[in-house]
C-alpha cells in the first residue's frame, strides 16, 4: 500500500507502527492521532522511556535538574489516556519483512510479528564507543539514556571526585561544565584541534578559555590510546602520554544511525543513515523514516549527512504523519540548516549553516566578516559583546553564521538562520526592523551591522584581510596598528606601525615612508577604526586592507599562541 492508498475516509482503521519513541517516533504519533482517531497506532521502543528530554540529560548529571522524573515529558499511561496511543516500551523490532509488511519484535516474554499498514522507522542514533583498550570498564558510560543520566548522577552524589569526558562536541561539553560545577575535577579530550569542531577556530578559543575558567583542563587535538582499570580508580591514557586519573568516564564522541536492522531488511541507506525522499518515504512501500538515522541533504552545501539534532526530528516526525494520512496537503521536510547552540559557563556557542570548512570543502567560494558588537546598546549597564562570524557568497546570499557571547547570542542566530532559511542576502540584513530598546538591543543591531559590513565587502569598499594571514601581511606588507598608543602598548604584534585612527590624514607621509610601496594592513581592536582607517588610505592611493574583526579576532584565533605572537611595550623594556 503506498501513501496515496492510505485511508482517509471511514473504512478499515489502518494500522500505523512507529519504531522508536523520544523526538521523531513519539511527534508522529501524536500528529498521527490528531489527524485520524480511528487509526491504530503502536509505538514500539526499545528501551524504559518512550518520551524524555534527551537533551537535558548532562543537566541531571550535575543535578541541575535534581530528578530524573523531571526529564519523562511522557509516559505510556499518559500518552494512552491523551491520545490513545499503544505504547510499547521493551519492545525490540530484530525484523522487517516489507513484503509480507510485519516487523519481528523481541520483549521480554518472547518474540512477537506485528503487521502495519504504514510503519515509520524512527530508531534514533547508537553512541559510537572507540575500539580502545579497557574501554569496557563499569567506570566508562555514554549518555543518551534516562538510565545512563541516573548512573552518571549516583556516581556524583557518591563523592567521585574526578571525571574524564572523553569528546568535546555539544554533549561533551555539557557534561563537562554540569561535572565540575558538581565540584569534580574535570579533564575534557578531544581528537579535534579545538573543542566544539564545527566552530571557527577564532570562536572555539573563547569557548576554551570558558571551561578553562571553569576549572576544567582541556585536552585538544588529542586521542586517548586506553583506559587502563584500577581497584579505585580508571586512567585514561593519551596520545601524548597524559595519564588522567578518574572515578568517571563519560564517552562522547559521537553517534551513528541505529539502522542495522532495516538495511539488512532492505531498506536503502547511505553510510548506515536511511534514504528517504522529501515526505520521508523509503525505496519500501508503506515505509518511512524520520529522525537521527536518516540522511538529510545540507541546505548550503547540498551535502548528504544524518543531522542528529532534536528540533529538526520533531519537525519531521510530524511531516511524515501529514504523509501518511494527508498526503495532498503534506509539507515537504525541509534541508539541514543545523542550527545549534550550547551553554558553556557563563557562555553561550551558537552556529547554523555552513562553516569555513564545510564550504571549503564543497567548493563553495565565500566572504568571511567577523564582529564583536554589544548585545545592547554599548552606553547601557551590562553591555557585553556577541562574537560573530558571518559567511556570505558572491552575490550576497547568506551561507552560515556563529556566535559566542553571554548574552544576545541565540537571538542574533535565529535571526540569521531565519534569513538563511528564507533565502535573504547581507543587503536585506541591513533592512530587517528588529525589536530595539536599551536593555534589549542597539539601534543598528549586531545583525544590522554584519549586513553592513558584508555589503561593503560586496560593494569594494571594505577589502579585509584575516587573523591566517598574519604571517604573510608580516612578510609582504606594512601592518598598521590605528588603535590608541595605551592599547598598542599593552600588547601589539611585532613590527607593527601604530598610528592612531584619529592621526591618520595628517601623518600619510609617514605612512607611505614606513610603507615603501609594500601594501598597508590595518588593524585595531574590532575592525571598525581599520574600516575608517582602510577608507582614508585607499582614497589616499593606498593597497589597504582592513583586519576583519580586530586584535579581539586575532588573540582568539592565536589561542594559546598569543603570548608569544604579540608584544607588550613592558617586555621590550625588559
Amino acid at each position: 500500500m503506498s501513501h496515496a492508498q492510505i485511508p482517509t475516509q471511514p473504512g478499515p482503521p489502518t494500522r500505523i507502527v512507529v519504531v522508536g519513541g523520544v523526538a521523531a517516533g513519539m511527534s508522529c504519533a501524536a500528529r498521527a492521532r490528531r489527524l485520524d482517531e480511528r487509526a491504530e497506532i503502536v509505538v514500539l521502543e526499545r528501551g524504559e522511556h518512550v518520551s524524555f528530554a534527551g537533551c537535558g540529560l548532562p543537566y541531571h548529571v550535575g543535578g541541575e535538574i535534581p530528578s530524573a522524573e523531571q526529564l519523562l515529558v511522557q509516559t505510556p499511561a499518559s500518552l494512552r489516556a491523551a491520545l490513545d496511543l499503544d505504547v510499547r516500551p521493551g519492545h525490540d523490532v530484530v525484523g522487517l519483512d516489507a513484503t509480507a509488511r510485519v516487523v519481528h519484535v523481541r520483549t521480554a516474554e518472547g518474540g512477537v510479528t506485528l503487521p502495519y499498514d504504514a510503519l515509520v522507522l524512527a530508531p534514533g542514533a547508537r553512541a559510537v564507543t572507540p575500539p580502545l583498550p579497557g574501554v569496557d570498564s563499569p567506570r566508562v558510560r555514554t549518555l543518551r539514556t534516562v538510565g545512563d543520566a541516573r548512573a552518571l548522577r549516583d556516581q556524583v552524589t557518591a563523592g567521585a571526585p574526578r571525571a574524564v569526558v572523553l569528546g568535546g562536541g555539544f554533549i561533551g561539553l555539557e557534561a563537562a561544565e554540569q561535572l565540575a560545577q558538581a565540584g569534580l575535577e574535570v579533564a575534557l579530550v578531544e581528537l579535534a584541534s579545538h573543542v566544539l569542531p564545527p566552530l571557527e577556530p577564532e570562536l572555539a578559543s573563547l569557548v576554551t578559555a570558558e571551561l578553562e575558567r571553569l576549572g576544567i583542563a582541556v585536552h585538544d587535538g588529542v586521542g586517548a590510546t586506553e583506559v587502563e582499570h584500577g581497584p579505585r580508580h580508571d586512567t585514561v591514557v593519551l596520545a601524548d602520554g597524559t595519564r588522567l586519573a578518574a572515578e568517571l568516564v563519560v564517552l562522547s564522541v559521537g553517534v551513528r544511525p541505529d539502522t542495522a536492522v532495516f538495511e539488512a531488511a532492505g531498506v536503502a541507506c547511505e553510510r548506515g543513515a536511511i534514504v528517504v525522499d522529501q515526505h520521508g518515504r523509503t525505496n519500501l512501500p508503506g515505509v518511512w523514516a524520520a529522525g537521527d538515522a536518516v540522511v538529510a541533504t545540507d541546505t548550503v552545501t547540498g551535502v548528504r549527512r544524518p543531522v542528529p539534532l532534536a528540533g529538526p526530528a520533531n519537525r519531521a516526525g510530524r511531516q511524515v504523519a501529514d504523509a501518511i494520512l494527508r498526503p495532498e496537503t503534506a509539507r515537504p521536510i525541509p534541508t539541514a540548516l543545523g542550527t545549534a547552540i550550547v551553554r558553556v559557563g557563563e557562555l553561550a556557542a551558537a552556529l547554523t549553516g555552513a562553516n569555513r570548512a564545510a564550504l571549503a570543502e564543497a567548493g563553495v567560494a565565500h566572504h568571511t566578516v567577523h564582529l564583536h558588537p554589544s548585545q545592547h546598546a554599548g552606553w547601557f549597564p551590562g553591555a557585553s559583546p556577541v562574537h560573530l562570524v558571518v559567511h556570505f557568497a558572491d552575490d550576497g546570499r547568506l551561507l552560515g553564521a556563529q556566535a559566542v557571547g553571554a548574552d544576545g547570542v541565540d537571538k542574533r542566530i535565529d535571526v540569521l538562520a531565519t534569513a538563511i532559511r528564507a533565502g535573504l542576502t547581507v543587503g536585506d540584513l541591513i533592512d530587517l526592523d528588529l525589536a530595539y530598546a536599551p536593555p534589549f538591543g542597539s539601534a543598528k543591531d549586531a545583525v544590522n551591522l554584519a549586513g553592513m559590513a558584508a555589503s561593503n565587502v560586496l560593494d569594494g569598499r571594505l577589502r579585509l584581510w584575516h587573523a591566517a594571514d598574519l604571517d604573510d601581511a608580516l612578510g609582504t606588507a606594512l601592518v598598521l596598528d590605528v588603535r590608541s598608543r595605551a592599547e598598542f602598548d599593552a600588547g601589539h604584534v611585532a613590527g607593527a606601525l601604530n598610528v592612531p585612527h584619529t592621526e591618520l590624514r595628517d601623518r600619510l607621509d609617514e605612512v607611505r615612508a614606513a610603507a615603501a610601496g609594500r601594501p598597508v594592513r590595518a588593524l585595531c581592536g574590532s575592525g571598525l577604526r581599520s574600516h575608517i582607517a582602510h577608507r582614508v588610505l585607499s582614497q589616499a592611493g593606498f593597497d589597504s586592507a582592513s583586519l576583519s574583526g580586530g586584535m579581539l579576532t586575532l588573540r582568539a584565533a592565536l589561542g594559546r599562541q598569543a603570548t608569544t605572537r604579540l608584544v607588550t611595550e613592558e617586555a621590550l623594556v625588559a
